[in-house]
């Protein structure tokens, strides 16, 4: 009796030790990824004005200036800087993602052929897929980033060769399940493992590769950013990732995603086409709010419309744009607000201005991303109404989403 007692006091406190550490874990990963975020919307008021105002020289220079080529390899370089960003917003999870049904194993099918050359001739690939339908609510294309970059990672520890699987299954997580292993909310899930036949790692790495920036491999060869960004993704997917690995005796990761219920609601991020407009269609004679605290930002955006023949009132922060909204509401056609700005929000600001001249236009902004406005309740404004642009912004970007703001119920 006492030494029953013993075993299962043993696989108590095992088990609570296991707890301590995921939650340790887990506090380490928030913490790194609250501050991800921070950087990102800080670096992107930085790009802002970089492309910003390569773009105003771009489009004021002709087609065969021997100087272009120089501002093109600048926007190039700003352009990775953000990709960069954007990376970065996804391990924290504040990247707008764009969900619907997706069958992971239709997905993985269409793949294999892109995997297949990023992993090289000298490593096969192997999928077994479920035989029943595996269908989640998730943004396909970063479904696809999370196998492309599982796969790389494989690909890395297997410099010789050798084998990667791919399987598709379908797992129920009860609350026994939970009690076991630390994680799992009830219910059905997709699952996908990426297992590799490479050099393995021992369990302090292990513990470690999520972290971003974290890496085993000599300098130069990768930013340590692959594995910490498909955590993110499936973090964002309300999902769940384990790793399974030892020295020389290979790794499986396996992910876990929702299965999703028959008509699933589904969240769509908030995006704009891109298409060719000239500049005559960018250019208007409205007058224009804009709040932004940020000075280069401001600054940056006020030359824009000038450019474009657009009226500027320009406002530091939430309570000086209510102050000049009130000294200029009939002339004011559109509100250009910062998100976060000092001593009021470009949320407060914006229900005030509502409250005032509810017909008004209003385009916010922010180096955080869509989702983190779509998730908040703006008085007066549905979600379908609201308007916003992601910083690093570009002239053209700006004044095209600005022109349909504006023109918008005149079409109509």
């Amino acid at each position: 009796m006492l030494q029953n007692n013993s075993d299962e006091f043993k696989k108590l406190s095992q088990q609570v030790a296991k707890l301590e550490d995921q939650l340790r874990h887990s506090q380490k990963m928030e913490a790194i990824g609250t501050l991800t975020g921070g950087i990102a919307h800080d670096f992107n008021n930085i790009l802002t004005a970089i492309m910003g105002y390569t773009g105003i020289l771009q489009m004021k220079m002709g087609r065969d200036d021997p100087l272009r080529s120089n501002l093109d390899q600048i926007l190039a370089s700003s352009e990775k800087a953000a990709a960069l960003v954007r990376r970065l917003l996804t391990f924290s999870r504040k990247q707008a993602i764009s969900l619907e049904q997706v069958d992971l194993n239709e997905l993985i099918k269409r793949v294999e052929r892109l995997l297949s050359r990023i992993i090289g001739e000298d490593i096969e690939l192997q999928t077994t897929l479920a035989d029943n339908g595996l269908t989640v609510v998730a943004d396909t294309l970063q479904v696809e980033q999370v196998l492309m970059n599982l796969a790389a990672n494989a690909r890395d520890a297997m410099p010789d060769g050798g084998l990667i699987t791919i399987e598709t299954g379908l797992v129920e997580f009860d609350d026994e399940y939970e009690k076991v292993h630390g994680y799992g909310k009830p219910g059905m899930y997709a699952l996908i493992a990426v297992t590799d036949g490479g050099c393995g790692m021992d369990e302090g790495t292990r513990l470690r590769i999520f972290e971003p920036f974290f890496t085993t491999k000599e300098a130069g060869r990768g930013t340590g950013l692959g594995l910490s960004i498909v955590y993110g993704i499936i973090k964002q997917h309300n999902g769940y990732i384990n790793c399974y690995s030892e020295p020389g005796k290979g790794t499986t990761f396996k992910v876990y995603l929702p299965i999703a219920a028959v008509n699933s609601g589904m969240r769509a991020g908030i995006s704009g086409s891109d298409a060719g407009i000239t500049k005559l269609a960018l250019a208007g004679t409205e007058t224009v709010l804009v709040a932004e605290d940020e000075g280069e930002v401001r600054k940056l955006v006020k030359d824009i419309l000038e450019e474009f023949g657009y009226q500027v009132i320009e406002a530091v922060d939430g309570e000086d744009a209510i102050n000049k909204f009130m000294d200029n509401k009939d002339r004011i056609e559109v509100v250009f607000l910062d998100m976060i700005m000092p001593k009021m929000s470009g949320e407060e600001a914006c229900e005030i201005i509502k409250k005032i001249k509810p017909e008004m236009k209003v385009l916010f902004s922010s180096g955080y991303p869509a989702d983190f406005l779509s998730r908040r309740s703006i008085t007066g404004i549905t979600k379908g109404e609201l308007n916003f642009i992601m910083k690093p912004i570009l002239p053209t970007e700006l004044l095209k989403k600005l022109r349909e703001l504006l023109d918008k119920d005149r079409k109509q």
